[in-house]
């Protein structure tokens, strides 16, 4: 019985010199398509979000939305936002509350810290939602739950600024709904 082995002068067994070559073929070319597709994958998620920020830190907020719009559309939450921030604001589009709002439910359903903060913004201002102090109380405390401590300082003084306008019943009511949240739902 064979089994592409060699045996040598020592004893020990080795694969033919064009097995081993053959071997390190196959595996270079796996390494580099795996380098390809590894690269091509991080292109694919961070490149439209950088060009986007990098649109407007130039101030050409029609690309940035133009850019933004593809992948906010395909569900990601952090173009959900910046998307939103830029309809809310008329950057680049047509400033419209109600667009900003759907963006940023988008978002804020799907977690993410800043889209939660201008949505509970867009409730407490009644833009493109109707007013509504307990919601805004829910979203700002989620906000400053999941945000990273920097905009958590923040996110807090936003939240106690809209509890300032509530009755303690409202207050309450905004908390057992940020404890009730669950991602994914509204």
């Amino acid at each position: 019985m064979t089994c592409g082995f060699t045996p040598c002068a020592d004893g020990a067994a080795r694969l033919p010199r064009r097995s081993v070559a053959n071997a390190l073929r196959v595996l270079a070319a796996g390494l580099v398509l795996l380098a390809c597709w590894c690269g091509q994958q991080r292109a694919a998620h961070a490149d439209p979000l950088a060009r986007a920020n990098a649109a407007y830190a130039r101030g050409d907020y029609v690309l940035a939305v133009n850019t933004l719009t593809p992948i906010a559309l395909r569900g990601n939450p952090n173009a959900q936002a910046f998307l939103g921030f830029m309809y809310e604001n008329g950057y680049g589009a047509p400033q419209a509350y109600d667009a900003a709002a759907d963006l940023y439910i988008q978002a804020a359903i799907r977690g993410n810290p800043f889209g939660q903060c201008m949505l509970g913004l867009m409730y407490d201002k009644g833009h493109g939602v109707r007013q509504d102090f307990v919601l805004a109380y829910k979203w700002l405390n989620l906000a400053a739950a999941r945000a990273p401590k920097r905009q958590r300082d923040y996110f807090l003084r936003l939240r106690n600024a809209v509890a300032s306008k509530m009755s303690s019943a409202q207050i309450l009511e905004g908390q057992r709904l940020a404890l009730l949240w669950v991602p994914g739902r509204p």
